[in-house]
């Protein structure tokens, strides 16, 4: 059976740690103490401390000395099987990989011994087709990857926007600047590698986003609110990260009558339909990335602001003609 990946330290109850260390010694015949110290973020003493724990609750663990020793229970102590269907099975597996991608800050301990109690109590056939998914299947979950992480945030946040509950948090924005903020939390969402809380700002008095890896302190007030029927936190994160200022303020027109429709992704902005076509106005830090989006577009393209924009999508143009003629089309 293949060895739990190494997770970063927990920071949870040491409850929380004595249960995971439980699971992660029923789903394999004998651990070292190094790699049970290791998958708990604990050190070795505090590892042997949890074992004690154990053992006095009355859990067989046994300990074996020696280079190929370690800790493990006693044979036989397991619960009966439990069944999945095909679908089930892989439900789970691919909910797994996505919570490893997702940057939950001190998930990936909870992650391992859940898969863990599967690899416990599933029979060996299901067992296997959720390894396979493990191991063959990738996930991209958002451009630019993984861009901080969430854990306890998540939790009390999401809890307190599902029940109306009003919050309070500490908040540092991009440029370090700490401050105090009284919230109505509308819904989180994960987009392009990045938590985002959506909410209502008592001090700013309007609507506003907040990444969760830049919240310090948070904890729910005895008030509530009510949240706006039908809201959409992505299309409102969309709207909004498209109008932040950015390196280059990015200014095309494309299509024309006759033309198809451009598709153009919500992240950047909208485009405006005109009589001569679709003006788009975005901000963005990266030119050659915006060159390669137009250069998909399904119509005419007229770059109208910046040069340097113009100038990068004529290169890109000249690498696909040559590209081209290379293989004699």
């Amino acid at each position: 059976m293949p060895r739990a990946s190494i997770p970063t330290p927990p920071t949870g109850h040491p409850a929380g740690r004595l249960l995971s260390l439980l699971e992660l010694l029923q789903s394999q015949r004998q651990r070292s103490g190094p790699e049970l110290a290791a998958l708990l973020g604990v050190d070795a003493r505090t590892l042997r401390r949890y074992i004690a724990q154990l053992q006095a609750l009355g859990i067989p663990v046994h300990s074996q000395r020696g280079c190929d020793g370690g800790y493990g229970l006693r044979p036989g102590y397991k619960l009966p099987p439990l069944t999945f269907s095909a679908d089930e099975a892989l439900a789970l597996a691919i909910g797994l990989r996505a919570a490893r991608e997702l940057g939950l800050q001190g998930a990936l301990p909870a992650i391992a011994s859940t898969q863990a109690k599967l690899d416990r109590v599933m029979p060996e056939a299901q067992r296997q087709r959720i390894q396979a998914v493990n191991t063959s299947v990738a996930l991209d979950l958002g451009r630019g990857g993984s861009q901080g992480s969430a854990g306890h945030e998540l939790l009390t946040l999401s809890a307190a926007a599902a029940s109306g509950q009003r919050v309070a948090l500490h908040y540092r924005d991009r440029d370090g600047q700490g401050s105090e903020r009284e919230l109505h939390p509308y819904g989180i969402a994960w987009r392009s590698g990045t938590w985002y809380l959506v909410a209502w700002c008592r001090l700013r008095k309007d609507l506003r986003s907040f990444r969760l890896d830049r919240i310090e302190q948070v904890r729910a007030l005895p008030a509530s609110f009510a949240r706006p029927e039908g809201f959409d936190v992505l299309a409102y994160l969309d709207r909004t990260l498209a109008r932040l200022p950015r390196r280059h303020a990015v200014d095309v027109l494309l299509g024309g009558p006759g033309e198809p429709p451009p598709t153009i992704d919500a992240s950047l902005g909208e485009a405006e339909p005109l009589p001569e076509g679709w003006r788009l106005r975005a901000q963005v830090d990266d030119l050659d990335w915006m060159a390669r989006e137009l250069a998909r577009q399904p119509c005419r393209v007229r770059v109208l602001a910046p040069r340097a924009l113009r100038d990068r999508l004529a290169a890109q143009a000249r690498r696909l003609l040559i590209d081209c003629t290379d293989l004699g089309l």
